[in-house]
């Protein structure tokens, strides 16, 4: 598989671009990411737990530079205070593209520690 942070989102305008099968996607995901299926379209999701609303915050602006970079923009949601949910798909195909995988990868890779929760244990 392609590192796919080294590729850049592509334009979701192309008329022939189409949401890609099961199976394509599941080679694809990312780690600590999860594919699920809502009203019959695919997203990737994953979700974290912050130390205090403001990291969640912190949290947000660091993803939507990394969104706004790529012209590609997750669904971002603060639920109670403290819990992260980012939810990934290619809006005008319904469902989802590389550019999607392109995202959670570029995601994955940002220095989140100082924002997170620490589990119980470590």
């Amino acid at each position: 598989m392609d590192d796919l942070t080294t590729k850049k989102c592509v334009s979701c305008n192309a008329r022939d671009m189409r949401p890609m099968t099961v199976e394509a996607a599941h080679s694809l995901i990312p780690q600590g990411w999860n594919l699920v299926t809502e009203d019959g379209m695919m997203k990737l999701q994953r979700t974290w737990k912050v130390k205090t609303f403001m990291k969640g915050m912190e949290f947000f602006k660091l993803v939507a530079d990394v969104a706004e970079a790529e012209g590609h923009h997750p669904d971002l949601h603060l639920v109670a205070w403290n819990n992260v949910k980012i939810e990934i798909w290619t809006h005008a195909v319904g469902g989802l593209t590389e550019n999607d995988f392109i995202l959670a990868a570029k995601i994955n890779r940002l220095d989140l520690h100082q924002l997170l929760s620490r589990k119980v244990g470590e």
